[in-house]
């Protein structure tokens, strides 16, 4: 059977084996037709080639535009309330690589201080570590451990200090195991030709697979390349979805694109509700009380 199928039907798209008794069929990556076996797939494969490709660029273009449910930051674990995308207005624990609010951090330390209560981590509950060494040894740890917050942290520390190669690796490393953050150093890297050989198609494919986890720099960075191209309505699509996420950067950049006549009044009014809707859901009481004490990013 060489027509390509529905997935309605249980049948093998090259032998046409039905899903009977002991035959197992599993699907193609693009959903589109079933096979029994690795051979019938590949003698399969040059009927099925054109059709598997379109359809799996349609699968990507779908995931790339689809509103996420959060950024790429995520909550606060403890008061599960959205973390602001200014990262200076929360901390890394080094013991446990859990991201917390400062509104958490402060409230808890405030009640340390009262209590006589040694210093501890809110989420795992290990002592905040006294020197410089010590924090440096936890995060040691995390990274033996696979943690890719950790190894994506040794990258940047990494880039700080000139070591491009050494962050690319930890970086790579980092993204094959799922960090947001990492892909988005290394679409930058790709671009600049930061200790790699610059290389468009790998930028492209990092920023977009950031951009897919939540990370609203990275729809920034597209939609820079979008303009480039040409392309505006793609370009458009992405500072929607950044200001939605409560991105400053996009919703500045979809106010001059309004003005200049490429986002519709009623696109930008919407995108303008919910970058304010965003921004408001990461706002609490403990939280600007932290901000008044003037509590910054610090190591935890």
């Amino acid at each position: 059977m060489s027509a390509d199928l529905d997935t309605t039907d249980e049948v093998c798209a090259n032998c046409g084996k039905a899903t009977v008794d002991n035959i197992k069929l599993k699907k193609c990556a693009c959903n589109l037709v079933k096979y029994c076996s690795v051979d019938c797939q590949k003698n399969h494969r040059p009927q099925h080639k054109k059709l598997c490709k379109k359809q799996m660029a349609q699968i990507r273009n779908d995931r790339l535009f689809t509103q996420p449910d959060e950024s790429h930051i995520g909550e606060c674990p403890i008061c599960c309330l959205p973390l602001p995308l200014d990262m200076e207005k929360s901390t890394m624990m080094s013991c446990c690589s859990k991201v917390i609010c400062n509104g958490c951090r402060y409230a808890n330390e405030k009640r340390e201080r009262e209590q006589g209560l040694e210093e501890r981590c809110l989420y795992c509950r290990e002592p905040k570590p006294e020197t410089e060494e010590e924090y440096d040894q936890n995060h040691i740890e995390r990274v033996k451990a696979n943690d890719p917050v950790a190894i994506c942290g040794v990258g940047k520390k990494r880039y700080s200090k000139g070591d491009l190669e050494g962050a690319i690796q930890y970086w790579t490393k980092a993204a094959a195991l799922g960090d947001v953050e990492s892909h988005y150093e290394l679409a930058g890297a790709y671009q600049r030709g930061d200790g790699v050989e610059k290389d468009k198609k790998k930028e492209m494919y990092h920023a977009e697979e950031a951009a897919i986890g939540g990370h609203p720099k990275a729809r920034f960075h597209l939609s820079a390349h979008e303009v480039e191209k040409g392309r505006m309505d793609r370009s458009m699509k992405h500072l929607i979805i950044a200001a939605k996420q409560g991105d400053d950067e996009a919703l500045e950049g979809l106010k001059m694109s309004f003005q200049i006549g490429f986002v519709s009044k009623n696109e930008y009014a919407v995108a303008l509700r919910e970058h304010q809707a965003a921004v408001d859901a990461t706002k609490s009481k403990q939280r600007e009380e932290a901000e008044k004490a003037g509590y910054g990013r610090v190591q935890g």
